[in-house]
């Protein structure tokens, strides 16, 4: 991760619309009717029926999708007790969160009170407000006392996420961890470096988990907790060990768990090698752990090692936890968020951990393969299954123990729901650039003389997404920029045509001739070739001296499809390539394709694009339940395309019956799935969502989503390229500068999932 400039922080934070968070209106306005209906004097008939029945301000207001996040500023990160007012970032931040991970809208809440029975008065009173409450940065001893008497006054959810998130999420570690040495958590003794809030609440889930307190040694900052000192507080006292040992190495010798909520460098090497075989070791200070992550590996190489940091492997991050915790206490009314269901969501988080990790996961954080094992114990923060897996988990948890309000007797609709919020305010697109981060590549800009693909270089630098390379007349692009104030530090550019490439320009010729020489390509045409970007450009990454190119903006499609198919050429299996449109709505994510290339596409054409499509799904970790879409349904015409797409249903259905894709059918019965039921009883797509669109024609489908578009109904990420044995993306002549970001954006990914494929097929060789 680039380091953060003061400047950076202080401008994300103040520019456009300061802070990060806004109320955004979810009813219509525009009208006096709406007006009336919105206030007076339609709002009395909500108040009158809230009145009769508390229970329905469920149903007319947003208590039950409303978090406070409620803070004093005593305890804020690794700031200390800064204020109320000074913790305001941190608490939007921690909305902020909310949102994006789990569709949870938030009202920040700092009270200029420290005084414990005030602060809890003051909750008291505005919680009728919310559907949670989001305890954050209280300091110990207070936050325990203010915690427990709001969960015993109160009927919502409340968590003081600093104390409950890291034990949770640690858990979960914790017994993946134990499941790779073969040891049981009855018999493992435990050093808990840390005595706050954190390590309290760390060390009584783990207990419930059943770790013994005979076996458990707590330290604090004057040594070991033990029964001989007489400064102990109520909250240490449980913890107090009767063993003879005063220091923390006395205590971590012959241990087989080490959980650090203290500070940095407190670990010795020394002290690792004196640890039980197998020993894990959980240093959570922050920003810098007990013991570097160099030191403790060099100190033992059967060692388990976990951090709070993003650049080692087995980050102990609280955003696993608490945005889906409250997702399935608040869809089930959750009169509070008891044990059963912190038990729940740490089971939930250990055992996803040992399914097959996405793609997109795996192209996160630029690992070939992630599979369960010492350096993977606990789920990546950008694993977007988290949330269908530890929400309903929690949901169930409260339901079984009886303190939810409400049932959820469909599972599937609940999960198909949850997966619709991971699309809600471009969520998936954020995931994008979020994953391009981690592992920036070498995206080729073709068409640099371009103002618009220029600007989005420039941005996609700054977003730290890429490496750019421009193409192009150096003079002519610095014009262009300075006209335009476009600042081109450390963005590369090449001049195809200058002298200074001859040699490449042989090189590549030489390359492409004899890739294509039996498809009748002379060095003589190649090298002329050569001077053209796009073939150029895309030269640059078949040979590995780019990563990806981005085109269209001047080119037609035809012109750089043809290229491309030259240049890097289709994947085997296949004789047709596709592009899709990701289409970001109000009810979800929808899949539409082929939305770019192939204008009266074939009954063969029609099965490429469907199995591209179907993989490309996959690969953005959705489901793909595919519509096959006409102007007819189910054979009613029998000639022309309505024909062409029932003979893709049938071939799809006898070859690839694991596959769920059904019709022809209009877009009507596609996206009603409930007339669709009962229209068709017999669809293969009966009870469920459909979320891709297959189009029979280029016509239809370019035009679909930029009607969406055009009307405002959608959000788009595209056209994403499918079937190119490399990244080579083309985008719209029309397409804005943050169209084209978002583009290098998906480019990026691609190059990832490339470079694994490559590195898959290399193994299979050997």
């Amino acid at each position: 991760m680039a380091k953060l400039s003061k400047e950076d922080a202080l401008r994300y934070h103040s520019q456009g619309k300061p802070g990060k968070i806004e109320v955004v209106p979810t009813k219509p306005y525009s009208s006096q009717s709406d007006l009336s209906l919105a206030y007076s004097p339609g709002v009395a008939e909500p108040c009158l029926e809230i009145e009769k029945n508390p229970e329905t301000a469920y149903e007319y207001t947003a208590k039950g999708n409303l978090v406070a996040v409620i803070s004093n500023g005593t305890a804020v990160l690794g700031l200390g007790n800064i204020g109320a007012m000074a913790g305001k970032p941190v608490m939007e931040g921690k909305g902020l969160l909310f949102k994006i991970f789990a569709g949870i809208d938030v009202f920040d809440i700092e009270v200029n009170e420290k005084d414990p029975e005030k602060f809890i008065q003051v909750v008291k009173a505005i919680s009728p407000t919310f559907g949670g409450i989001n305890l954050e940065d209280i300091k110990a001893p207070e936050c325990f006392e203010i915690e427990e008497r709001l969960k015993k006054e109160l009927d919502i959810p409340i968590m003081h996420d600093d104390q409950h998130g890291t034990a949770i999420i640690s858990a979960a570690g914790l017994l993946n961890a134990l499941e790779l040495t073969g040891k049981k958590i009855e018999e493992i003794k435990i050093v808990v470096n840390g005595a706050g809030a954190a390590a309290n609440s760390c060390t009584q889930l783990y207990m419930m988990l059943g770790a013994k307190l005979e076996n458990i040694v707590m330290v604090d900052s004057k040594g070991v907790i033990n029964t001989k000192r007489t400064d102990l507080n109520d909250r240490k006292k449980p913890f107090a060990t009767s063993r003879d040992i005063t220091t923390l190495a006395e205590a971590v010798a012959g241990s087989d768990v080490f959980l650090g909520l203290s500070v940095a460098g407190v670990l010795s090497k020394e002290m690792v090698q004196s640890m039980n075989e197998k020993p894990i070791v959980f240093a959570l200070a922050n920003p810098n752990p007990e013991i570097s992550y160099e030191d403790a590996m060099s100190a033992r190489p059967d060692i388990i090692f976990a951090t709070g940091r993003s650049d080692h492997p087995n980050q102990i991050n609280n955003v696993l936890g608490f945005p889906y915790i409250f997702r399935g206490a608040l869809d089930v009314r959750a009169k509070c968020i008891n044990e059963k269901m912190k038990i729940a969501a740490v089971r939930a988080i250990a055992e996803l951990t040992k399914k097959a990790v996405p793609d997109v996961v795996n192209a996160a954080y630029n690992i070939k393969r992630l599979t369960f094992g010492t350096e993977y114990i606990i789920p990546k923060p950008l694993d977007p299954r988290l949330l269908t897996t530890v929400a309903p988990a929690v949901a169930k948890a409260a339901m079984e123990s009886g303190v939810a309000r409400k049932n959820i007797e469909d599972w599937d609709a609940y999960n198909n729901r949850l997966r619709d919020l991971m699309g809600s305010d471009n969520k998936m697109l954020r995931r994008f650039y979020e994953i391009a981060r981690q592992n920036p590549k070498r995206v080729v800009f073709s068409e640099s003389n371009h103002l618009n693909m220029l600007k989005a270089a420039e941005a996609a630098l700054a977003e730290k997404i890429c490496y750019p390379v421009l193409l192009g007349n150096e003079e002519k692009i610095g014009n262009i920029a300075a006209e335009n104030h476009i600042d081109l530090t450390g963005i590369e550019i090449i001049n195809l045509r200058h002298d200074r490439e001859e040699a490449r320009r042989i090189r590549y010729a030489r390359y492409l001739a004899a890739k294509r020489g039996r498809e009748g390509m002379t060095f003589d045409e190649a090298y002329e070739k050569m001077y053209e970007r796009n073939y150029f450009g895309m030269m640059m990454v078949e040979t590995g001296e780019a990563d990806a190119l981005i085109t269209g903006v001047y080119s037609s499609y035809a012109n750089s499809v043809e290229a491309a198919k030259e240049v890097v050429g289709i994947r085997d299996g296949l004789k047709h390539i596709g592009a899709m449109h990701i289409m970001n709505t109000k009810k979800g994510i929808f899949f539409l394709a082929d939305t770019l290339f192939n204008r009266h596409p074939s009954t063969e054409t029609l099965i490429d694009i469907t199995k591209l499509t179907y993989n490309t799904v996959k690969f953005f970790n959705h489901e793909p339940v595919m519509a096959m879409l006409s102007y007819s349904n189910f054979g009613s015409v029998q000639s022309g395309s309505p024909a062409s797409v029932h003979e893709v249903v049938r071939t799809f259905h006898e070859q690839f019956p694991e596959i769920c894709v059904d019709g022809e059918m209009q877009v009507t019965f596609a996206l009603n799935q409930q007339l669709r039921d009962e229209k068709f009883p017999f669809s293969k797509l009966k009870g469920k969502k459909v979320n891709t669109l297959i189009f029979p024609n280029l016509s239809s489908a370019n035009t679909a989503y930029k009607m969406l578009i055009e009307m405002g109904l959608a959000d788009t990420i595209g056209p994403i390229q499918m079937g190119l044995n490399k990244p080579i993306h083309i985008v719209d002549v029309e397409s804005s500068v943050r169209d084209i970001v978002n583009i290098t954006a998906v480019a990026v990914l691609d190059a990832m999932v490339n470079e694994q494929r490559e590195w898959n097929e290399k193994v299979q060789e050997l």
